[in-house]
């Protein structure tokens, strides 16, 4: 079975941080591909050793990604 889920990949100092929100699971890496696919790797691990009920109160089924206009200053 394959599950598409969200990936937030951002710049942290030297490398990049990849955050998945629906189950606020985690990795980083050295580029962007390879925090990818450590996020990738941290997903699969989760669901190999969560239980289901576990899952159940994690996974969000709705996340938006989006810009939010603010002022400043």
């Amino acid at each position: 079975m394959t599950k598409t889920l969200t990936a937030i990949i951002e710049r942290d100092g030297e490398g990049y941080v990849a955050l998945c929100p629906e189950l606020d699971v985690a990795s980083q890496g050295a580029t962007v591909s390879e925090a990818r696919e450590n996020l990738t790797e941290a997903l699969e691990l989760f669901f190999e050793c969560a239980s289901p009920e576990e899952i159940a109160e994690r996974l969000h089924s709705e996340v938006y990604v989006t810009n939010v206009e603010i002022t400043v200053g």
